[in-house]
């Protein structure tokens, strides 16, 4: 594959990981200190615009499969696709300040809904024309490396950079800059995708006709429901350590500070250097996917995702923000593996379905997969606002003179720690329980993609191996 269509691929996902950071690590904190809503409330509105997804996702994922336009099946959503993510993250991060609590409450969850559906138009073809660049075991994983580098590292800038937007205005006019600002920035990285991106895999002339069991066919294939418990386990622990992050840090780590009044950048610098690492760790990832196979560095990325979280358990509230420094680079470090692995393993899945059902239907799947992405998230937010809401966790108040919060209970800081400290240890293991039977190697695989073109007997025997 050549690196000028590998990059104009890979820039796609700084879209899909900067949303992703921005959202989980600033949309909690400007629900409760922003707008003003109650922890139960903001929990409500995420499962809420989940429950759209779980329609428009899969219903996406057909659409894409049969959409046979001049720029292909996936890039032309893209391009149709990609201005409207200035508009949805602008009415995403928007400050409602109507008096009325029920008001805002709408508000807030119709401009969720809608931001969701623009992303839902671009990731789903986007999934899909990753597991169309090529069909090769170990291009698709170096491929997958630099669309990772690129996300993680607009993960690294949209964790630091909206912040200090948000800070550097009075009020709440940080929000309306940063959103039309990040904005135009995917805005102009989705385009790209969608301009140059070719396909490697091209697309049937004629579209399958329409057949509702394309909904939930994919679920036969056991490597992909495999692959819906890694990608689950590794989306709904990232969601909870990122929505609770800056609260650990705010509230419980520098909670002297923040009670005085007094600005901290530990979280700042903490989040940069998590993903930072992440970055570093892929090319050591990278080198182990050729000798040991990519379920064995899920397995190793998880098990020192799960130790360094652990330790926050005996991080004491006040001490060195270098021990902080240190935790979140061995956390980042431990997260690369897991990160990873899922998006290398989608098109080998996809693969698999090629060959049990005849017909390549690779937005079925990544329909699929995103909904399960956007349903982790869901939860693990959902869970986290109602597990601190329920602790005691105090939001802003917004109405004129009140004064800004400043510091939480003891209750409220202890169930942020447990939270983030015990998410790991129960996802991260059930991952790599699934893991370990996981069977789609690089042989299996090669095996796969010369099945397709083989007898039935070919392909039932290599499907009863896996």
């Amino acid at each position: 594959m050549k690196r000028a269509r590998m990059v104009a691929f890979a820039v796609g996902d700084i879209f899909g990981g900067g949303s992703f950071n921005i959202i989980n690590f600033l949309y909690p904190g400007y629900l409760a200190l922003a707008v003003g809503l109650p922890a139960h409330l903001s929990g409500l509105i995420i499962l809420i615009a989940r429950i759209f997804d779980a329609v428009s996702d899969p219903v996406m994922g057909f659409l894409s499969d049969r959409m046979r336009v001049r720029f292909g099946s996936r890039r032309g959503a893209l391009l149709v696709s990609a201005p409207l993510v200035v508009l949805s993250l602008f009415l995403m991060f928007y400050p409602y300040s109507n008096p009325s609590l029920t008001v805002r409450f709408w508000q807030v969850l119709a401009s969720y809904i809608f931001f969701y559906a623009v992303q839902t138009s671009i990731m789903i073809p986007y999934f899909s024309l990753g597991s169309e660049m090529t069909t090769d075991y170990t291009e698709r994983a170096r491929m997958t490396s630099v669309r990772l580098g690129c996300s993680i590292f607009s993960s690294i800038v949209c964790v630091a950079v909206p912040g200090m937007i948000v800070n550097g205005y009075p009020g709440n006019q940080g929000y309306i800059v940063m959103s039309l600002a990040f904005g135009a920035l995917f805005m102009v990285c989705v385009g790209v995708t969608g301009l140059f991106a070719k396909e490697g895999i091209p697309a049937p002339k004629k579209a399958e006709p329409f057949d509702f069991r394309d909904f939930i066919r994919p679920f036969q294939v056991k490597p992909f429901r495999q692959y819906l418990w890694l990608f689950l386990c590794c989306q709904m622990t990232m969601a909870v350590l990122s929505a609770l992050f800056f609260f650990y840090v705010d509230f419980y780590f520098c909670r002297d500070l923040t009670a005085r009044g007094e600005e901290n950048v530990a979280g700042l610098a903490g989040a940069a250097i998590m993903f930072g690492m992440q970055i570093v760790a892929l090319p050591v990832y990278m080198a182990l996917i050729k000798k040991i196979g990519k379920g064995a560095v899920y397995i190793i990325g998880s098990a020192i995702w799960i130790a360094g979280a652990l330790l926050l358990f005996v991080l004491p509230a006040g001490a060195s923000p270098a021990l902080l420094y240190l935790l979140a680079g061995l956390i980042g470090f431990g997260i690369s593996g897991p990160g990873l692995i899922p998006h290398a393993m989608f098109g080998d899945v996809v693969d698999v379905g090629h060959l049990q059902f005849g017909a390549r239907t690779a937005g079925a799947f990544s329909g699929i997969a995103n909904l399960v992405n956007k349903v982790a998230q869901a939860a693990g937010l959902a869970l986290v606002m109602a597990g601190i809401g329920a602790a005691g966790f105090i939001e802003q108040d917004i109405s004129e003179g009140a004064a800004k919060v400043t510091s939480q209970s003891a209750s409220a800081q202890n169930a942020i720690v447990w939270i983030m400290a015990l998410a790991p240890l129960v996802f991260m293991s059930a991952g790599i329980f699934v893991c370990t039977r996981y069977k789609l190697n690089k042989e299996t695989h090669q095996r796969v993609l010369t099945a397709i073109e083989g007898s039935d007997a070919d392909r039932q025997d290599v499907l009863r191996s896996l």
